[in-house]
């Protein structure tokens, strides 16, 4: 039977120096001798010796459980029984010799583990691994073991000895010197690891278990960066690298962008289940390098331009959540979007054919960009400004038609019988259109051609709406400023004056004897304010001259050193005639009323006969006999029929003209704006433009004294540069002609220098 020999400690028990009587004897000793005495206790017991052989047999019954553990057998003792053998061969100082013997016990043990890796019947891959794993588990399961035994020697030798190694760390190391640096051992577990992750990301199913615990054995070793992790990055970039260039030639650029989010997601996944999270930061690179960074232009040359002009929102979507992972992938993406917005743009306004569309391709064009910047781009700051920086590149890439065309664009949606349902609807589209306004260069040239066309609603009565009018009038306040509205808002302004001064002339026709038989509606005209119309003539009646002429004396004799100036173009008259099928109303122009109204003494007229009476301009009566000859409503008949007016064509009253409406609206043909009218338009704009320049050097002239030829330029740019487009040559230009009529002159002893002349 083993004998249990247990350290027998003193046992002292606490001694009461208290009471009266000690103290008393002790005080009165004291006092006799002069000095106090001490208490002095000895331990008399002697400590029991241990037998000679006592370490001996203790270790060999350690031994033999360590053993037992190793080879998986029962062990034959308690384990109290061991704990308590441990903690005697340590409170008597074999604590040192106890952890060595353990330590040699534990590296034989170890040794002979790694021989049977290195035999033929493991050369299977996965019976290796498995192995390897088995080998591993079971050499934790032991130390766990061994350690609860030894667990008094861990807590006091060990600790009390910081270069010796805790019981589970020496374990540790022991595996990882004998068995996991063994080149062949190590080669072959880092390779079979690799074999089967290259298996997986191949598509094969593997045991993820296997690989989760072989690699967290290396990580426990502290040998997984040195031994696996730099092979795995390199393996990586080698498949990456040629799978990379080998999908981009075989798939196109949507199959290939899912392919990478599918890659990626699946490294995120290994780094999940088995891969150590250090990896995380260099594997994504290097999928995001091989995949992305590498082919990042040849990516974007190939497919961007589709996916834009297709709006294939969830390409788009991943296509910026990858490029967003790499150095300058949004700044190529940025540029990519922006060339092509370019293009894009340019074959909208460049081409002459589409002018009448192009307005509305551009809105549809903006739109399309706006939802690809919200829906895929997230409303990407940089991107926004680069969208609206190419839109003004594009848009001014042919100078003053897109101002001219979006002034048109804007007259087809304000004038009445247009087909915006609402006014909320006019209202958006309207906002829409400031956005292109606010590109373009040329707004004087957008301000000319949209007064002409105001102006035609207002006189006209085709505006369809006059709060659309004056909201539209506001937003262009809103962005350019008063100066810009000052005369559109005073075109507003006469007709509100035209209103009250035409209530006061029918309260003075109503106070005389005779009133007259037609009624009259006159609009006064600012002449600074209205388009610029060319003198016409043109022959009335005796009824509707005597009118004008009353209305002429009455506005002189309100408004004295003014002068009127009639404009026949513009005006229009609702006649009654009397056909076969009854009486009808006819709303037509002033030229066509002039025309209709010879019939009353006349049932068949020639064409020069028509323009003897009516002094109407040859062009305009052609177009506006064929207006009331040839189009839908024919309230006179041409001989011969046709639709073209030649001279010597007769006309004939038509008194079996028939409608299914009462009032009949007759449009006066119109013709397209010539290229004579265009180039006057865009002329009086350069007129203004040279006007503006001579008023901002004078200006800054009279301001400076004297000036430079490079800052007078600087300056000049920096105030005309909201207002229009100006260059080098055209303000010299301008500077000479200035200083021929005398309001400025270089200096003499400075050539570059200009001088006011005051």
């Amino acid at each position: 039977m083993a004998e249990t020999v247990q350290s027998k400690r003193p046992n002292f028990s606490a001694i009461n120096l208290g009471g009266n009587g000690i103290n008393a004897g002790a005080s009165q000793a004291a006092s006799k001798s002069g000095s106090a005495k001490k208490l002095v206790i000895k331990n008399l017991r002697e400590r029991p010796k241990l037998p000679e052989n006592y370490q001996e047999v203790t270790w060999s019954k350690l031994k033999e459980a360590v053993l037992a553990i190793q080879q998986s057998r029962s062990i034959t003792y308690s384990l109290e029984e061991l704990y308590q053998a441990v903690e005697n061969m340590c409170n008597h100082k074999m604590a040192a010799q106890l952890y060595a013997n353990l330590k040699a016990l534990t590296e034989a043990h170890v040794k002979q583990q790694v021989l049977g890796f290195l035999g033929d019947e493991l050369a299977d891959r996965d019976l290796f691994l498995r192995a390897m794993n088995e080998c591993w588990q079971n050499h934790c399961r032991q130390m766990i073991m061994v350690r609860s035994i030894f667990l008094y020697l861990d807590r006091t030798y060990v600790l009390q000895s910081p270069a010796v190694l805790s019981i589970w760390d020496m374990g540790l190391d022991t595996f990882r010197t004998h068995v996991i640096t063994d080149e062949l051992v190590q080669n072959r577990t880092v390779t079979g690891l690799l074999s089967l992750i290259g298996c997986e990301r191949a598509g094969e199913a593997v045991d993820r278990i296997l690989l989760k615990s072989l690699l967290r054995m290396l990580c426990d070793l502290q040998i997984y960066q040195a031994a696996f992790e730099d092979r795995f990055l390199q393996a990586t970039d080698r498949l990456y690298a040629a799978e990379g260039q080998r999908l981009l030639h075989e798939r196109d650029v949507p199959q290939y962008l899912a392919h990478v989010d599918r890659r990626l997601q699946e490294e995120h996944e290994r780094l999940l289940y088995y891969l150590d999270a250090s990896t995380r930061r260099m594997l994504i690179y290097s999928v995001e390098k091989q995949l992305i960074s590498e082919h990042l232009v040849t990516l974007l040359q190939k497919g961007l331009d589709q996916l834009l002009e297709q709006g294939r929102h969830q390409e788009l979507r991943l296509l910026y959540s990858l490029v967003s992972r790499v150095k300058n992938g949004l700044v190529e993406l940025g540029t990519g979007m922006s060339t092509y917005v370019k293009k894009r743009g340019r074959t909208i306004v460049v081409d002459e054919e589409k002018d009448r569309a192009m307005v509305q391709e551009l809105l549809e064009f903006k739109d399309h960009m706006d939802n690809i910047m919200v829906q895929c781009f997230q409303n990407n700051d940089k991107f926004m400004q680069l969208l609206r920086d190419a839109f003004e590149n594009f848009i001014n890439q042919r100078q003053n038609k897109p101002a001219e065309m979006i002034a048109k664009y804007i007259d087809t949606k304000l004038r009445s019988g247009n087909k915006e349902a609402t006014e909320e609807e006019l209202e958006r589209l309207m906002d829409k259109i400031m956005v292109l306004f606010r590109f373009i260069h040329g707004k004087d040239v957008f301000e000319a051609f949209y007064k002409k066309d105001l102006a035609k609603r207002l006189l006209l009565g085709k505006s369809a709406s006059v709060d659309a009018e004056k909201s539209m009038l506001s937003k262009l306040k809103q962005e350019c400023g008063a100066g810009f509205t000052s005369k559109l808002e005073g075109m507003f302004k006469d007709m509100e004056l035209s209103k009250d001064i035409m209530l006061t002339f029918k309260q003075h026709l109503a106070n005389q004897r005779k009133p007259p038989s037609l009624d009259l509606n006159v609009n006064i005209l600012t002449m600074g304010y209205w388009p610029t119309y060319p003198p016409v003539e043109a022959h009335l009646p005796p009824d509707m001259f005597t009118l004008q002429k009353t209305f002429n004396e009455f506005y002189l004799s309100k408004h004295s050193g003014r002068k009127l100036q009639w404009q026949p173009s513009l005006g229009h008259c609702l006649l009654r005639g009397n056909f076969k099928c009854g009486y009808k109303e006819l709303h037509v122009s002033l030229y066509q009323a002039l025309v209709l109204l010879l019939f009353n003494d006349s049932t068949e007229l020639t064409l020069e006969e028509v323009q003897a009476s009516t002094k109407i301009e040859k062009d305009e009566l052609r177009r506006t006999v064929q207006s009331l000859a040839c189009g839908k409503a024919r309230v006179i008949q041409k001989v011969p029929r046709g639709k073209d007016i030649n001279p010597g064509d007769k006309f004939v009253f038509n008194r079996e003209f028939t409608h299914q409406l009462y009032r009949i609206k007759i449009n006066q043909i119109q013709l397209k704006e010539t290229m004579e009218e265009q180039k006057d338009t865009e002329e009086r704009v350069f007129q203004d433009r040279q006007y503006q320049i001579d008023a901002a050097i004078v200006r800054i002239m009279k301001m400076r004294k004297s000036l430079s030829h490079s800052l007078l330029i600087s300056e000049l740019y920096h105030q005309l540069k909201s207002q229009f487009q100006v260059k080098p040559t055209d303000l010299k230009k301008r500077i000479e002609s200035l200083i021929d009529r005398d309001y400025m002159e270089r200096d003499k002893d400075s050539p570059n220098t200009y001088n006011y002349v005051a």
